[in-house]
């Protein structure tokens, strides 16, 4: 019996799951399971626990203050109405982009889509020291918009076009287009074939990266910090004012609550249009359906949708690249040379060259715990089939939802016993894996699910036992899926700034703490362009692993 027919089988029993017939998958899931527990839920509940009990005694005043503070009540609609024109913008370019790729072949189709992942790897401070060379002072094109909501919403379209581009286009690239055929034979014009044709097709997934977009851009932390310039502030950003400058731990809780209520809202949406994807389609292989333009008018709109995105994409990080040449005497490499012997060393606590190295060193440990977990979360959700499968991939993609912000709060506040390892600096590698982990499951588990039974079958056949053919048949199967959750593992860990900026002390200060302080400090402003330049080279690197293996990734599993 396989594992989909005693899935059945326990459903029909009223079992929620395969989980209790198989005790190995049961014990494989403590592990994962303890770890969420211990370094989430945790502080999560202690969090709520802070901000209800602030002085030992049950107390709403936190909570009171949120809604009778003009100030906080500002916040938290600011969060709301910049992240909706964030998503309306976002999913209006990402469109024209998601149909170029899906159904035309071009030279540099391949290229042109990679650089659309750089900007999602890339960390959120990086983005925003990105555009305030571009829109700040000192802009190539003579303006200044930081401090408005402007700026804040061009760097989240750049930030988020790649969930459009890639949620939607995986879709509308295997959609058969003899659907669309059929309707112009009717007479049909292009517009109208759109919208009563393809947009009812491709709404749960417009939908579902809708929902990812707002919720990346009502969690956005590093944008606002590094734009918003203080005038515009996000419940992120002001959770992490409240408990780090004003020492305010009850009203910091009572706002993580705030957005963890928010953030469980979003969530709840996505999944709901996510799981109403639609499986019956006639699909076909994206090979198939993609072809070379053959009007001059589409060759007109490939271009223009090309020039688009080299414009969001490309500009911001070609200024960057640029600023962290520029000197008083003209283009020089001064600003790198001062990484390697800063003359303002102070500025940042360790050196930049060390901040790079604390880094890569975090990366490693945040890599291996990330994809660890990761697989083993991906077997026990795709070997328990049924209700109890779903709810532990649900739990399990709840740190993608919650702010990087809000568990770096957690952690400082929860993680003082029975062991205290609020000083230690093993925290900050489990705090990007606890972001990473979701990312490695996301990657593993729909490869995991396609793997031919028949494969299992011939090896059961000789033999072996469950465990044994998993090893010798899935494994192989589902290791590139696994290499490209770590390549966003690695991706995450080294640009991670919201949760470590409360947990790193001097000595474990990473890159994007120290181009925050180098950019709070007169004087580094070069010093703090060079250093993001590198971080973005890093992060490239992985996307362009990221990209490469996905476009290797073999079929007929």
């Amino acid at each position: 019996m396989d594992r989909r027919e005693s899935g059945a089988l326990a459903r029909r029993m009223g079992n929620c799951g395969a989980m209790r017939t198989r005790p190995w998958v049961l014990l494989l899931a403590a592990i994962p399971a303890l770890f969420l527990a211990y370094f989430f839920v945790y502080p999560l509940v202690t969090i709520l626990y802070t901000g209800l009990v602030p002085n030992g005694q049950f107390a709403t005043s936190a909570f009171a203050e949120i809604v009778t503070n003009p100030t906080m009540r500002s916040v938290a609609w600011f969060t709301l109405w910049q992240a909706f024109l964030s998503t309306v913008f976002t999913v209006a370019l990402g469109l024209p982009a998601a149909y170029v790729f899906a159904r035309y072949r071009f030279p540099g189709r391949s290229l042109f889509r990679a650089l659309t992942l750089i900007p999602f790897v890339l960390p959120t401070l990086v983005v925003g020291v990105a555009f305030l060379a571009v829109l700040g002072p000192g802009s190539p094109f003579g303006i200044d918009l930081r401090g408005t909501i402007w700026a804040i919403l061009i760097a989240h379209v750049f930030y988020n076009l790649a969930i459009v581009i890639r949620g939607v286009g995986v879709l509308w690239e295997q959609i058969d287009p003899h659907i669309e055929d059929a309707a112009r034979s009717l007479g049909a014009g292009r517009w109208r074939v759109f919208r009563e044709v393809t947009l009812p097709l491709l709404r749960p997934a417009i939908l579902s990266s809708a929902a990812l977009v707002f919720l990346f851009s009502f969690t956005s932390f590093g944008v606002i910090l590094v734009l918003g310039d203080l005038h515009h502030t996000t419940l992120e950003v002001e959770i992490w004012r409240q408990a780090t400058a004003f020492l305010r731990l009850d009203l910091a809780s009572a706002l993580a609550v705030l957005q963890l209520v928010g953030v469980t809202v979003i969530l709840l949406i996505y999944g709901r249009f996510s799981r109403r994807t639609a499986g019956e389609l006639p699909l076909r292989p994206s090979a198939e359906v993609a072809r070379r333009p053959r009007t001059t008018g589409e060759r007109l709109f490939i271009a223009a949708t090309l020039g688009m995105l080299g414009l969001i994409v490309a500009a911001p990080l070609v200024v960057l690249i640029g600023r962290s040449l520029s000197t008083p005497t003209g283009p020089a490499l001064t600003h790198y040379a001062n990484l390697i012997n800063p003359p303002r060393a102070s500025a940042v606590f360790v050196s930049p060259l060390d901040a790079i190295g604390n880094s890569l060193r975090f990366a490693i440990p945040a890599v291996i715990i990330a994809a660890g977990i990761g697989l083993m979360a991906a077997v026990v959700i795709v070997s328990a089939r049924g209700r109890s499968g779903r709810i532990f991939d649900t739990i399990l993609m709840l740190p993608l939802g919650t702010s990087a912000v809000t568990i770096g709060f957690g952690f400082l506040v929860a993680l003082d016993q029975p062991v205290d390892l609020r000083a230690s600096a093993i925290l900050i590698p489990i705090a990007h894996a606890l972001v990473a982990i979701p990312f490695v499951i996301r990657s593993t588990v729909p490869v995991m699910e396609s793997v031919q039974r028949r494969l299992r079958e011939a090896a059961a056949v000789l033999g072996a036992s469950p465990r044994q053919a998993w090893r010798e048949v899935d494994l192989p199967l589902v290791s590139r899926a696994l290499a490209v959750g770590a390549l966003f593992a690695f991706a995450i860990s080294i640009g991670e700034f919201g949760a470590t900026s409360f947990i790193a002390r001097p000595a474990t200060t990473t890159i994007p703490v120290a181009i925050f302080r180098l950019l709070g400090r007169p004087g580094t402003f070069g010093e703090a362009m060079a250093m993001a330049v590198v971080l973005m080279a890093i992060t490239g690197i992985a996307a362009m692993g990221i990209e490469s293996m996905r476009g290797s990734r073999s079929g007929g599993v």
